[in-house]
């Protein structure tokens, strides 16, 4: 066996799991109306099938005064039971054990349910930073009814066929604002010494084991380390783990709160941070539970949660976007076909980054996650064609694939020496390198399915029509935009790629204009620190990476803060001569003079190379199809997910 640690049976309690790869709570919005429907039972079934050993679905509120966001599971009835049983049963079907998250937020509210601003409720009225509210301590009677939630749930789990539950203490949640000394200023039964502040989390246990019993399986999720300077402290966290030691079944380590902007970012880590980074906290949880410890945290391959079992850091590893990104993973892990796992890549855009927008959860290099109902199963066309793909970034990549998977004959035919399109520039950025495995699992899917690719070929209308295709896919990609500057003849202006490619004359001080507020900007500025120069980033919005997923956003601003990037907010070019650049603010009417500027790097996003498109306006209808940025500039995750479309449609 490849991975004779990851892929070995444990028990968790009684319920023994066949292998170590758990796909742990995480926010899906594919709920309705809190209630679990078709396309959540599709989502947890692709993960079972893909050989998951133990699926921990998302949390489900256990009180009235639970609901977070308005996309949560609502467990407060009865009505619960019906939708989550056929999660159950989806899952079993294929030997995957399901337990369930208790969850209640306590301060930590991002919305109401009806678009007021969020009532939330805590042990103490102690602000939330992130979310800016300031809670309503909570009464003796309100509390002994949020207990008596917990235990209903945990019965409305188990009445539907789940072999586990687990207490979500985790991330500055409300268990884990009851055990700060710092939020949980209270002087009765559940605050003041430290025995009363673990007394919130005591009484739930006792009345989740009173309507569940010892034959199920009962844990707790909690953050070891909350990476941040206020709320609950490592020595209170680990403290509690120590004191529960005898009441829980197994743990779940993880790192980070919702309560600050510093802490939240590793609530879904991404790509700069280490792969298994919170290991240590396992080991540190370890010295404190004698039952298996979960340890979730940018473990996204087999290789990696092997070493950290076979270590002692983890007895389980959390392999959720692993799974998000492949739900195949454990099988192929199994089989022994790990060149053929789809890495996570940790770009955070179409999984947490959905879900923080209301969207359903889906991923950047596999679109199908969260659309299994539409894209789980392709199926053959009635008739074979033969298809050229024209580009092959990762629009075209995908395309291809798609088509050949189903039995076309694909053809890919790009004009570069490599795959890749913009990819190939976007892992060049400090903190980006994963960037370039979306081009090594993208180029394999095609190989794989049997799309014949041809690199450094220049098409124009004449090969494609040698070339004798049914149907051609346009995938020609973008080139960057350059706005009109007055003066620009004076001025020394580049562009992004040009940066990158080192093909560019860049001297110390710089200005980046920024219209995009995407991740190029960020890090060309943090590239450009880095080498030593004095770097201004001028942005069109409120601040540097507006459109990114928050968690992205704010861990790379705070690198660009420490580097000393300077940030100009509200602010567009319209000049610039030989050392000057001349700003126009975006919300008033005014400008900005920035003086001593050698270079002026321009990122105001892309152009269509659209001449094909073009020239094959008078071919037949339905014949000639175009995605990606050669349809219009967008991203990635737009480019894969129309290459999915098209691919699956012709």
């Amino acid at each position: 066996m490849n991975f004779p640690n990851l892929l070995s049976p444990l028990m968790l309690g009684s319920c023994e799991i066949r292998n170590r790869i758990v796909s742990t709570g995480h926010d899906t919005v594919l709920s309705t109306g809190g209630l679990v429907n078709d396309r959540l039972v599709a989502y947890h079934k692709a993960r079972a099938a893909g050989g998951c050993g133990l699926i921990v679905t998302q949390v489900a509120a256990v009180h009235h005064t639970a609901f977070y966001t308005p996309y949560l599971l609502i467990a407060t009835d009865d009505n619960f039971i019906p939708g989550y049983r056929k999660i159950v049963e989806a899952c079993h079907a294929h030997g995957t054990k399901v337990f369930g998250q208790l969850f209640h937020p306590g301060r930590e509210v991002s919305a109401s349910m009806d678009g007021t601003a969020a009532l939330a409720y805590a042990p103490s009225a102690s602000p939330s930073e992130r979310f800016r509210t300031i809670p309503c301590e909570m009464t003796l009677e309100m509390i002994e009814e949020i207990i008596e939630g917990f235990g209903q749930t945990a019965r409305r789990m188990v009445e539907a066929g789940a072999d586990g539950v687990e207490i979500v203490a985790s991330h500055g949640y409300l268990p884990a604002q009851f055990l700060s000394q710092s939020v949980n200023v209270r002087t009765d039964k559940y605050g003041g010494s430290d025995e009363n502040r673990r007394r919130f989390l005591k009484d739930v246990i006792a009345a989740v084991r009173e309507q569940v019993g010892d034959d199920i399986a009962v844990g707790m999720r909690i953050s070891v380390d909350e990476k941040n300077e206020a709320g609950l402290t490592q020595e209170e966290s680990l403290a509690a783990i120590a004191a529960l030691n005898n009441d829980l079944d197994y743990l779940s380590v993880v790192a980070g709160t919702s309560a600050t902007s510093q802490g939240a970012t590793h609530i879904v880590p991404s790509m700069d941070f280490e792969y298994g980074y919170t290991s240590p906290l396992g080991a540190l949880a370890k010295q404190r539970f004698s039952g298996p410890v979960i340890v979730t945290g940018r473990i996204n391959q087999p290789q990696i949660a092997e070493e950290l079992i076979k270590s002692g850091d983890a007895d389980l590893c959390g392999m959720t976007r692993a799974m998000v990104c492949d739900p195949e993973m454990p099988n192929k892990s199994m089989d022994g076909d790990v060149e053929n796992i789809r890495a996570c890549i940790g770009c955070n855009q179409a999984c947490i980054g959905h879900v923080l927008k209301g969207d359903g959860i889906s991923c950047l290099q596999h679109p199908e996650t969260g659309r299994e109902l539409e894209y789980g199963t392709l199926e053959a066309p009635p008739i074979t064609k033969n298809i050229l793909v024209v580009g092959g970034g990762p629009a075209g990549m995908k395309a291809a694939s798609v088509a050949a998977s189903r039995g076309h004959k694909v053809t890919l035919m790009e004009r570069e020496s490599r795959l890749g399109g913009q990819a190939l520039r976007a892992h060049l950025l400090p903190g980006r390198e994963e960037f370039a495995n979306l081009i090594t699992n993208l180029s394999q899917e095609a190989k794989r399915a049997g799309v014949q690719i041809m690199c450094n070929q220049n098409v124009d209308v004449d090969a494609i029509a040698d070339h004798g295709a049914d149907e051609i896919v346009l995938a020609c990609g973008a080139k960057p935009y350059m706005p009109a500057i007055e003066g620009a003849v004076e001025a020394n202006i580049v562009d992004a790629w040009q940066v990158l490619d080192g093909t560019a004359k860049v001297g110390n001080s710089i200005l980046i204009a920024d219209w995009t507020s995407d991740w190029i900007a960020l890090g060309i500025a943090e590239k450009l620190a880095r080498e030593g120069c004095k770097v201004r980033l001028a942005v069109t919005g409120a601040s540097a990476g507006e459109v990114l997923q928050q968690y992205v956003k704010n861990r790379w601003n705070s690198v660009l803060l420490d580097l000393g990037v300077e940030m100009i907010p509200y602010t567009r070019i319209f000049g610039a001569d030989a050392n000057t650049v001349y700003l126009e603010r975006t919300v008033i009417s005014g400008h900005v003079v920035i003086e001593d500027v050698d270079t002026i790097v321009i990122t105001h996003g892309h152009a269509s190379n659209n001449e094909l498109v073009q020239q094959l306006a008078g071919r037949a209808k339905d014949t000639v199809h175009v995605i990606g940025d050669c349809l219009t500039p967008r991203d990635a995750e737009a480019a894969i997910f129309e290459g999915l479309k098209i691919g699956a449609r012709i």
